[in-house]
């Protein structure tokens, strides 16, 4: 959960309310609505209108539809054009980094995007949303800024937070992605994504050890074990790219950037 808090909005007028919310945010709408909109979750439709608050017949999911493929493309171009020297493999596994749930939830409580959404009582838990919400919200925002002011206000936006949070964001967080580089590798010639299945778990709660095989269409094409699943998984996924790049020659540029990035992720 997030530790930004939700207020209160109900006795807010819509105009001085919009005027808070870009004083809030740093940013001006040409269309008032299209910010208003950004800030409204789906979960407050099904609540009934107050004295004072606004009835919704919409909410942000179609904006955050479209602000997260805004995302994905403005945040693949800044690494394009920062990075000219990285392999595919390399940028797919940053920007996947980049626009995690996290990451995003993150952006969007330095902006104290949480206090301005306007969500149904079922959304808050202790006055808190969840990291969902507010990535949602976050994308909803970009989509509406991009529909408001167009593609190159919108890169500004991005490049400003990107220059700001990159170098900490890529040096903190776990770059050996495995299992998105394995499904990277299928999607190259195949639409259907890799499975994990969990064989056996062994030893006490505090010290479990997870088997788990990799498959795809069925078929085991990578084994790992470790103290999570979630460890496990990357080591199947590690396990099954280590097996493509002994069994192609096309795999060899994958196995480099394996390399690479486990180099990254040691300590210096």
């Amino acid at each position: 959960m997030s530790s930004t808090r939700v207020t209160e909005s109900a006795a807010v007028e819509p105009a001085a309310g919009i005027a808070h919310a870009e004083d809030t945010l740093g940013l001006r709408f040409h269309d008032p609505d299209l910010l208003q909109l950004a800030l409204v979750h789906s979960s407050l439709l099904n609540e009934p209108a107050g004295d004072t608050e606004p009835e919704f017949d919409e909410s942000n999911e179609r904006l955050e539809f479209l602000g997260d493929a805004v995302l994905d493309l403005l945040v693949a171009e800044y690494l394009y054009r920062r990075f000219p020297a990285l392999p595919e493999g390399r940028l797919t596994v940053m920007r996947a980094t980049l626009v995690r749930r996290e990451t995003l939830a993150e952006w969007a409580t330095a902006m104290e995007l949480g206090s301005l959404l306007r969500v149904g009582r079922g959304e808050v838990q202790d006055g808190v949303v969840s990291q969902r919400t507010l990535a949602g919200a976050f994308e909803a925002l970009l989509g509406a800024l991009y529909l408001d002011q167009g593609f190159e206000s919108t890169r500004g936006f991005v490049d400003g937070i990107l220059d700001r949070d990159i170098d900490r964001l890529l040096s903190t967080r776990d770059l050996t992605n495995y299992k998105g580089l394995l499904q990277e590798a299928i999607q190259q010639s195949d639409t259907h994504l890799p499975e994990y299945v969990v064989l056996s778990e062994k030893g006490p709660d505090h010290d479990r050890v997870f088997v788990i095989e990799a498959r795809h269409r069925g078929e085991p094409i990578g084994r790992g074990n470790g103290r999570s699943k979630r460890i496990a998984e990357q080591a199947a996924a590690k396990d099954a790219l280590q097996r493509m790049a002994n069994d192609t020659n096309e795999a060899a540029s994958t196995a480099n950037d394996i390399a690479a990035i486990e180099a990254d992720a040691r300590p210096h």
